[in-house]
């Protein structure tokens, strides 16, 4: 199950909602924690975030933390060779900013890691939904995400990646 939100409320209903007692959780985009301490201690947990306030206050928290850019090759590797599969990505990439972004960040970090739910923070993405009408094609995922693409997108094999990260290059 896909869900998605733009109020940091609703999208904290729908991660307690879905995570089940010994789940593994990736987060992407956790800041300092606020939504992580409501979950945490029922789950695993990989929080990822590159603010500079991360750091200490996630050390807070009894979580794996990795302070890196999730649109960076190297951290989902990082995360990768720690597990190869998660219940739950929750994806909140600064809310209301970068729609597109957000969801390269969704199709190749879901492909990769095959989640039962994601949830989804970004106002772009929710006003797109919400804006777009059926075309009667039955395209569906019941997973937590697009089961259409299968391996696809995992992200060796995804030539688009050097495009959309010039900035972020070495």
């Amino acid at each position: 199950m896909i869900k998605l939100s733009y109020d940091i409320e609703k999208y904290r209903e729908h991660l307690l909602e879905l995570i089940e007692d010994g789940d593994v959780v990736i987060e992407l985009g956790c800041h300092v924690g606020r939504s992580t301490q409501l979950f945490c201690d029922k789950c695993s947990v990989i929080a990822i975030d590159n603010s500079p306030e991360a750091t200490e206050e996630m050390a807070k928290l009894d979580v794996d933390f990795i302070k890196g850019d999730v649109r960076l090759h190297d951290v989902i590797l990082e995360v990768f060779k720690k597990i190869q599969k998660c219940d739950v990505l929750a994806i909140d990439l600064g809310g209301g900013y970068h729609p597109d972004t957000v969801f390269k960040v969704f199709y190749i970090w879901s492909s990769t890691f095959k989640p039962k739910h994601t949830v989804i923070r970004n106002r772009g993405v929710l006003e797109f939904f919400n804006s777009a009408s059926g075309s009667g094609e039955e395209y569906m995922s019941d997973e937590g995400y697009l089961e259409s693409y299968h391996d696809s997108g995992i992200p060796p094999q995804i030539k688009e990646f050097d495009l959309w990260t010039p900035n972020l290059k070495r």
